[in-house]
């Protein structure tokens, strides 16, 4: 390609003012070879009439692709027919969906029982494929927090937006994201664990022996007393764990141990006359107790999850399902049970999915956050739902069973 020019150049970034391109075009080149390869309007057109001959209202999901065949978006809605036609009709290029229609060369749909199964299949393709241009799970996400723990053999607690990383494990999601900080934060001070970058080498205490003289700390936290300093060979790996074990307690709900420690220091500053000091730990209880206050609401709302879900065909083709929810995630799902050979058979996968009678761990992946958000998002939002939900003992007592 030619050299480009500023006014080209800026006839680009007005074709795509998106946050959704922004990802992909790392250069103005970019930008503009992008531009020259995307469909004209006979592919347009072509896709428009594909669309209003064949596509039904019916839930479903929907994909579409670049000239390689290459998945760049996907999609659901309850009515893909009316979803469809309204990519064609959105106002150029102000629209999202107006600018996402001209960048694919082909499109597919494929059909749902509902609009829940869509949505779950939605979800599932965007972890799968990744395509560019969708914003994974933003519609779940808005105003949300989670606490991370990094993996590695020095874990450290980050408060973050999202949820993606495959090997960390998450707790959340929080409503408050300045007071999730201010809360992981003293809880990371208390318990002495690192806050530097993930590169950063670490070198425990039974590894001195490897090196010929003493590190020192990268920052002044170990001099402060609120960091083991895993970086300068200052602590044993197993006692690091024991205070990344500690902060995994106080986030599931199990101990409340740094509760006790901040409380100590709180009255001992008070009754040496230390009144500024003494304010100081109270701020820092507070912020521990919002913490600790959020992991409880949110454990109950996550065990609230817990039911057989039993959704109907929206298009009244019989393909009814069930789906066994269990602490805000899908475990199984099956036809709707009808002769008692198919309730007895999923009584059995009922009975196998809820035998542990302990709750949960509240950590969870970054794939486990993402279906919890979307399970918390649809029955909020669809509050009726609930009225389609039954207990597990409805189904694992066979004889006491019945269609929904």
């Amino acid at each position: 390609m030619s050299k480009v020019s500023k006014r080209e150049a800026g006839k680009a970034a007005s074709l795509f003012p998106a946050p959704i391109f922004l990802p992909y075009f790392r250069s103005v080149t970019a930008a503009l070879a992008l531009h020259e390869s995307q469909p004209g309007p006979r592919t347009l057109a072509a896709l428009h009439r594909r669309v209003k001959a064949s596509a039904a209202k019916r839930p479903g999901i929907y994909e579409l692709l670049d000239p390689t065949g290459s998945v760049i978006y996907v999609g659901k809605s309850r009515d893909l027919r009316q979803r469809l036609l309204s990519y064609f009709t959105a106002p150029w290029p102000e629209s999202k969906s107006a600018r996402l229609i001209r960048c694919a060369a082909d499109l597919r749909w494929r059909y749902l029982p509902s609009e829940f199964a869509a949505l779950l299949e939605e979800l599932r393709l965007i972890q799968e494929v990744k395509p560019l241009y969708n914003v994974h799970g933003n519609r779940y996400r808005a105003s949300l927090a989670f606490v991370k723990v990094t993996a590695g053999k020095a874990p450290r607690l980050v408060v973050t937006e999202s949820a993606r990383e495959v090997t960390a494990r998450y707790y959340g999601p929080f409503r408050g994201r300045a007071q999730a900080l201010r809360g992981v934060r003293t809880l990371a001070d208390l318990l002495g664990l690192r806050d530097c970058a993930d590169r950063t080498p670490m070198v425990f205490e039974d590894q001195q022996s490897l090196f010929d003289q003493q590190l020192s700390p990268l920052c002044i936290r170990h001099e402060l007393g609120t960091c083991l300093a895993p970086c300068a060979a200052r602590v044993t790996a197993s006692r690091y764990g024991v205070a990344v074990r500690a902060a995994a307690d106080f986030l599931e709900g199990r101990a409340t141990h740094p509760l006790g420690v901040v409380l100590d220091r709180m009255q001992h500053a008070a009754a040496a006359r230390q009144f500024e000091r003494a304010a100081a730990w109270r701020g820092r209880l507070d912020e521990l107790v919002w913490l600790f206050g959020a992991v409880a609401r949110l454990r109950a709302a996550v065990e609230a999850l817990s039911f057989v879900y039993s959704v109907r065909d929206e298009s009244g083709e019989g393909d009814d399902r069930v789906y066994l929810i269990r602490r805000g995630t899908i475990r199984a799902t099956a036809p709707l049970p009808r002769s008692p050979l198919e309730r007895e058979a999923f009584a059995r996968v009922v009975r196998d999915c809820t035998a542990d009678p302990e709750p949960a761990p509240a950590a969870r992946t970054g794939r486990e956050m993402s279906q919890l958000l979307l399970l918390m998002h649809w029955f909020r939002t669809h509050p009726e739902a609930y009225e389609d939900t039954s207990p597990y003992e409805r189904w694992t007592h066979v004889q006491g069973a019945r269609l929904q």
